[in-house]
């Protein structure tokens, strides 16, 4: 939610982007019992400019479940593609890594290690166009790698200042982008 509401505040700063939740179904439940109607289907993630792969509870099963997995198209070389936590094992499990380490959390780390990937004892990673965060409020930090990659460093610290807590405001700009500036190529 942290990582929608930054990309959010960009479509009211800018309004140059839309942010659609992608789901399989036309309504998905999630561990918490939150249930959301999908914007729009998996079919359309290869049309996305930017792909956000969230966390779940179930994300093991889902990597299972072939039908499923089938259905989500990533192009890293036409799309940047963005996964928190348990979402990185569905990057491993697609194949799009190739070489690339990733952060994950602690809970996903040895899944996403048995399927051959590398993980980092870091917040936030990204080469290319392929970003993972671990931990739940390390969403600041993709959101605000997006931002930074599609509108520059600069949209990218005023959405994080937007949402930071008041009294801490430019202590928490300058963390979050210490963590993502060298990233950004």
């Amino acid at each position: 939610m942290i990582l929608s509401s930054l990309l959010v505040f960009l479509i009211a700063l800018r309004s140059l982007i839309g942010v659609n939740i992608c789901c399989p179904e036309e309504y998905v439940t999630s561990w918490n019992g939150l249930t959301v109607k999908a914007q729009s289907r998996f079919e359309d993630i290869e049309k996305s400019d930017v792909v956000v792969v969230g966390s779940g509870a179930l994300t093991r099963d889902v990597v299972k479940n072939s039908e499923l997995m089938d259905q989500i198209k990533l192009n890293p070389s036409k799309q940047l593609i963005t996964a928190q936590c348990s979402g990185a094992l569905i990057l491993a499990k697609l194949g799009v890594l190739g070489k690339i380490p990733v952060c994950t959390d602690l809970t996903t780390k040895p899944w996403v290690q048995e399927a051959g990937v590398e993980v980092l004892n870091q917040p936030f990673y990204a080469e290319n166009n392929i970003a993972t965060a671990a931990g739940c409020f390390s969403a600041q930090y993709l959101a605000a790698w997006v931002i930074a990659k599609t509108e520059g460093v600069k949209a990218a610290s005023e959405a994080l200042h937007y949402v930071a807590p008041v009294g801490e405001k430019e202590a928490y700009v300058m963390r979050a982008m210490a963590n993502i500036e060298t990233f950004l190529n």
